[in-house]
């Protein structure tokens, strides 16, 4: 979500006539720079304060240079903001990042710190110009706001409640995309399943899933992240069935604890939790789930740890997001009893990752010796000489480093079909030659936007346009 709010904040800004700064370190600083922001984990806050005092010195030699900061930790930390860091410009929320552009102008006249937060959602952002990141693929909200309360998030608190858009405007954009040359798009949404609630309509979800799949030269439909509580057979069906929603799924399980989960207030238990997993893979036998999981919820005894360990070796996750549990201020698990010692939880976060990365790697060993169409990858190609191995995405959206043997001109977005010759827990790699190859629209568009073709056997990667970017990696919501 935040990196999308990072492209249209791009797209603000050229539209406006700004123009990205040279990415060289010996070149002229920034005359703007925007921080947009997480407030999901303590870290957020530290690495943005760090990173706004080592502007300052900066700053205090351009005096004309102008330093915004938006998102969720803006939201939030309102006037904060410009009381610790007096040098920034601008604040703006998650509510009004179209005003970026005049609220730099107004700081520049005045002369003075400009702070505009709204409260709501006034116009979708969808609506805004954006300047994305990939030629091939693309982001697209469908929701914005979550209508959950669990007691560790302040998502809901800063995006505000869920706002649906409605199936004919996000089909016109991804109509709009797949003509530009976008390929694979990604459906966004606080609690993406839970789409249509604000218009009354269950199953809209599943049925948008279905509308993706009529639409010509659409090749890849993701998603995420859905909420277990609100995902119904309705919508295992539908990517069963929809031949270009592709076989992956991020279902964040937080804890495998009844209790935790009810502390949490998470509205699932672990049962619900591992009969979905069982459903999906009955109905798509090759799908690839990860999820996120939060050790250390004040409470989490021993025996609850253990439960989640067991989750997770029911489950077979390919990969998951772990992480410590981290008390952000205006949330109701900040002031629970029991906050369950650091040295605690280091030790039970180090012993979910060994699990976790072994069962992943388990998981990847099995698909050794298989084929799969991989998606070429701008950014990600490994920098090995030795190898020149190129990156792509499978289906379920594994990473896989691939040797180009016997593949011309390869371009981010183009197909190519390899065999896996080796496993590790977080990627695979396909050594032996490439056994086809398949240019596309989307590897056209690469060509077009970046003004090169791709010469055969060299890694892929294209800059990012754009100063804005999050902070830190964040769990999903969901």
């Amino acid at each position: 979500m935040n990196v999308h709010d990072s492209e249209r904040l791009t797209g603000l800004l050229e539209d406006a006539g700004y123009v990205p700064a040279p990415k060289d370190d010996t070149a002229d600083p920034a005359d703007v720079v925007v921080f947009n922001t997480c407030a999901v984990r303590e870290n957020a806050d530290n690495k943005l304060y760090g990173n706004l005092g080592h502007l300052a010195p900066v700053k205090a030699r351009r005096p004309g240079m102008q330093i915004a900061v938006g998102g969720c930790l803006a939201q939030k930390d309102r006037d904060v903001i410009t009381r610790k860091a007096p040098w920034v410009d601008v604040v703006f929320g998650t509510h009004n990042i179209g005003s970026l552009p005049v609220l730099l102008e107004r700081a520049r006249v005045a002369e003075e710190a400009q702070v505009e937060i709204l409260e709501s959602l006034e116009v979708f952002p969808s609506t805004l110009p954006t300047r994305r990141e990939s030629a091939y693929a693309a982001w697209v909200s469908i929701s914005v706001g979550c209508n959950n309360t669990c007691t560790f998030c302040i998502v809901p608190s800063l995006r505000g409640k869920e706002k649906d858009r409605r199936p004919g405007e996000i089909l016109a954009e991804i109509e709009a995309l797949v003509a530009e040359g976008v390929t694979e798009v990604t459906l966004l949404g606080q609690n993406v399943n839970a789409y249509g609630v604000e218009f009354g309509d269950r199953q809209a979800f599943s049925k948008l899933l279905r509308a993706c799949g009529d639409i010509d030269g659409l090749e890849r439909v993701r998603f995420t992240s859905p909420h277990p509580a609100e995902f119904t057979d309705d919508v295992i069906e539908a990517m069963a069935q929809t031949p270009n929603v592709m076989p992956s799924l991020h279902m964040p399980l937080q804890s495998g604890s009844d209790k935790v989960l009810k502390d949490m207030r998470r509205s699932y238990r672990s049962s619900k939790f591992l009969g979905i997993i069982d459903r999906v893979r009955a109905a798509i036998p090759d799908a690839a789930i990860t999820t996120d999981i939060i050790v250390g919820f004040p409470g989490e005894t021993e025996e609850d740890f253990v439960a989640t360990l067991e989750v997770v070796r029911r489950s077979r996750f390919s990969g998951a997001f772990t992480f410590q549990y981290s008390k952000r201020p205006g949330t109701p698990a900040a002031d629970l009893p029991d906050q369950v010692p650091p040295d605690v939880v280091k030790d039970r976060y180090g012993r979910l990752t060994d699990l976790v990365n072994e069962i992943a790697w388990e998981e990847n060993k099995a698909l050794v010796g298989r084929t799969v169409e991989l998606m070429v990858a701008e950014g990600e190609g490994r920098k090995d000489a030795a190898t020149h191995r190129l990156s792509g995405r499978g289906p379920d959206n594994r990473l896989v480093h691939f040797t180009p043997v016997g593949a011309d001109d390869l371009r981010p977005g183009d197909m190519v079909t390899v065999k896996i010759t080796y496993a590790a827990p977080h990627h695979l790699v396909a050594d032996g030659p490439v056994l086809g190859t398949r240019r596309t629209r989307a590897g056209d568009a690469w060509e077009r936007r970046t003004g090169r073709a791709a010469p055969a056997g060299v890694g892929l990667g294209m800059p990012t346009v754009g100063v804005p970017a999050p902070l830190p990696d964040a769990p999903a919501c969901g």
